[in-house]
C-alpha cells in the first residue's frame, strides 16, 4: 500500500511542529516547504526530524525544500506560510498581506497536487478560510 505524501508550506514553527507530529505519527511522508531565500531551513528541519526518527520511533521519510515540484502528487496540503504579525500591524493589514501568500501557494498547490485536501492554518485564520 502506497504511503500517504504530506505537504506543509511554510517551514516556521507552525511548519516544522505540524512536520515533527505528522511524522510521530505517521500518517505519511512529509514535504516541508518554504520559500527559496530559506533553502537551508526547510532542509535542516527536516534533517533535524529525520535524525530523531529512530529516538521517536518513527519511519516516516521527511524532505526539506523550496521547490513545489517536490509536492507533486500530495495527498495532503497543509499551508502555514504567512507573515507572523507585528506589533502595531492590524488584523487588516495581516490580512492583506497573507491573503497574498495564500493564494500564491494555492495556485502552485493546484498545479502539483490538484486532488489534495488542502488545510489552511495561516493568520488571520477566520478571515483567510472565507476567501
Amino acid at each position: 500500500m502506497r504511503r500517504a505524501k504530506i505537504t506543509i508550506v511554510g517551514a516556521g514553527n507552525v511548519g516544522a511542529t505540524t512536520a515533527h507530529w505528522c511524522a510521530a505519527a505517521e500518517l505519511g511522508d512529509i514535504v516541508l516547504l518554504d520559500i527559496p531565500a530559506t533553502e537551508d531551513m526547510p532542509k535542516g528541519k527536516a534533517l533535524d526530524l529525520m535524525q530523531s526518527s529512530p529516538i521517536m520511533g518513527f519511519d516516516s521519510n521527511v524532505v526539506g525544500t523550496t521547490s513545489y515540484e517536490a509536492t507533486a502528487g500530495s495527498d495532503v496540503v497543509v499551508i502555514t506560510a504567512g507573515l507572523p504579525r507585528k506589533p502595531g500591524m492590524s488584523r487588516d493589514d495581516l490580512l492583506a498581506t497573507n491573503a497574498k501568500i495564500v493564494t500564491a501557494v494555492s495556485e502552485q498547490v493546484k498545479t502539483h497536487s490538484p486532488n489534495a485536501v488542502v488545510i489552511v492554518v495561516s493568520n488571520p485564520l477566520d478571515a483567510m478560510v472565507q476567501r
